[in-house]
């Protein structure tokens, strides 16, 4: 069975977290869900951004996120691809070393990666966008060019892949987001 490493942290975006985790459980994938500084058992909260036609989108409390797995006790070569959720956890999550750590294995070893929203700014804080076309939550845009990628701007409902990298701008996008995940991570799936 093949293991995804799912990287997220308190006030992740609710969607962004919990429908990834389950959609990929159900195609079969052993997920291991975790943030640094916590261990299986501890919960995460979530927060629930929408878009309301304000300027900006609106943010309100979620659930409580119940992590399956310790960060501590991560081995990067046990999984085959890695899902960055987005919502606000990412600032602060680039900050952690061991973070940035995981990111650049995953690339190094050119593994399946995906980052949807603002989990784009886990990536330019690891220096691995420099070249690559990617999208992102329109206000991480401008970190992306600074950080050397292509940014690229996509409907909130799209995604996309660029090699082994997936992006999309927001939850909208989750269909095609997961669709094209699984493409790069190998599975099939037929009806």
């Amino acid at each position: 069975m093949k293991r995804i490493l799912f990287l997220t942290g308190d006030y992740t975006e609710d969607y962004e977290t919990m429908v990834p985790f389950q959609m990929l459980e159900m195609v079969g994938y052993e997920v291991h869900t975790v943030c640094p500084d916590k261990k299986a058992g501890d919960t995460i909260k979530t927060a629930i951004h929408d878009f309301e036609g304000d300027q900006t989108y609106t943010e309100k409390p979620g659930h409580n996120f119940a992590l399956n797995y310790s960060f501590d006790n991560i081995r990067l070569n046990d999984y085959h691809g890695l899902v960055i959720a987005g919502g606000r956890a990412p600032e602060y999550l680039r900050l952690n070393s061991k973070v940035i750590e995981v990111v650049r294995h995953f690339f190094k070893e050119d593994k399946p990666v995906a980052a949807i929203c603002h989990g784009i700014q886990i990536l330019t804080a690891a220096n691995v966008v420099k070249g690559r076309k990617l999208t992102a939550y329109p206000a991480v845009g401008p970190e992306v060019i600074l950080a050397g990628g292509e940014y690229q701007g996509v409907p909130v409902d799209s995604a996309y892949v660029d090699g082994n990298l997936v992006t999309s701008p927001a939850w909208p996008a989750h269909p095609v987001f997961i669709r094209e995940f699984l493409k790069i991570m190998g599975a099939t799936i037929t009806l």
